[in-house]
């Protein structure tokens, strides 16, 4: 997980008003937090406040029929974008196509007095240990002004099998769905807001701007309009390629779309017959939704 992708959406929302932590320490406090699983149970008195992951969700598509009579016009009307390389025809067709579908989900409202549940399976690394391997379920309350709480399952690896609860203290500096969908949906102006706010960071400002488009992937999955302006933004940057056979962290196949290269390099996953979002190779979407109260499920 790369240092820009979590810094979330910080860069694209009104400042809070404080400084916010450097990638390299929430990397830090990442990890500690693994470490403190790894030792047991938190202490009622003094609970854990682990850096916030990044929410990663998957939508439910419509099917594909009109995604791909449109994709090619959507293509020929999207513009250049910033100066640069040229983009990759392939890529941007299946971006445009993903898009489409995004923008035609249908998703249930969602109420500030709710929390978003989501499951995730995915690898830790563990300072200079190795890698867990774990599936997680969070629940994180829309508004951001409640606790919320992870409860982490290490399938294997340097912290020993076994099931954690950390509470995930209610954070007014963290990005939260209320504000996500404050972000304009019209893709040339969230364009010019990414690559704006991304400039200076990263290997390269197009993968910077890739990045942070990731990590709005997962709570967009819910906002359908600003979902399809995100895959059509990052169709105006250069660098993203098609991975014909792609596979998720929980070993699900379908086709990517990658940037980046070596330890930087990103695939993001997409099922091929729906398009669904599937989230990423280093960590998969299994669940998503709102849900009443912690440890409700979407399915209940």
């Amino acid at each position: 997980m790369n240092p820009t992708e979590r810094e979330e959406l910080a860069g694209l929302l009104p400042s809070p008003g404080a400084p916010v932590l450097s990638g390299d320490r929430l990397l830090e406090l990442e990890e500690h937090l693994m470490q403190e699983i790894a030792r047991g149970p938190v202490s009622e008195g003094r609970p854990a406040r682990p850096a916030r992951p990044r929410r990663r969700f998957v939508m439910t598509a419509a099917p594909l029929g009109a995604a791909a009579v449109l994709g090619t016009a959507l293509v020929a009307g999207l513009g250049t974008g910033h100066e640069g390389p040229g983009r990759d025809a392939e890529a941007v067709d299946l971006l445009n196509r993903i898009a489409t579908v995004a923008a035609a989900t249908h998703t249930t409202p969602v109420h500030d007095d709710q929390f978003i549940y989501q499951r995730t399976q995915g690898t830790q690394q563990i300072m200079d240990q190795g890698k867990d391997v774990f599936l997680r379920s969070d629940w994180q309350s829309v508004d951001g002004t409640r606790d919320g709480l992870a409860r982490i399952t290490v399938l294997s690896g340097p912290s020993g099998r076994g099931t954690r609860e950390m509470r995930l203290d209610a954070d007014p500096e963290s990005t939260t769905y209320e504000e996500l969908r404050a972000l304009p949906t019209d893709p040339a102006e969230l364009y010019d807001e990414v690559w704006t706010r991304t400039e200076g960071q990263g290997p390269s400002h197009e993968e910077a701007a890739l990045e942070r488009i990731g990590s709005m992937l997962p709570e967009a999955t819910l906002l359908p309009e600003l979902d399809a302006a995100l895959y059509r933004a990052a169709a105006r940057i250069p660098g993203v390629s098609v991975v014909d056979r792609a596979e998720d962290a929980a070993g699900r196949h379908g086709i990517g779309l990658a940037f980046g290269s070596g330890h930087d390099r990103d695939v993001w996953v997409f099922d091929r017959e729906t398009l669904t979002y599937l989230g990423s190779a280093d960590v998969a979407l299994l669940e998503i939704g709102a849900v009443d109260g912690i440890g409700k499920t979407s399915a209940h």
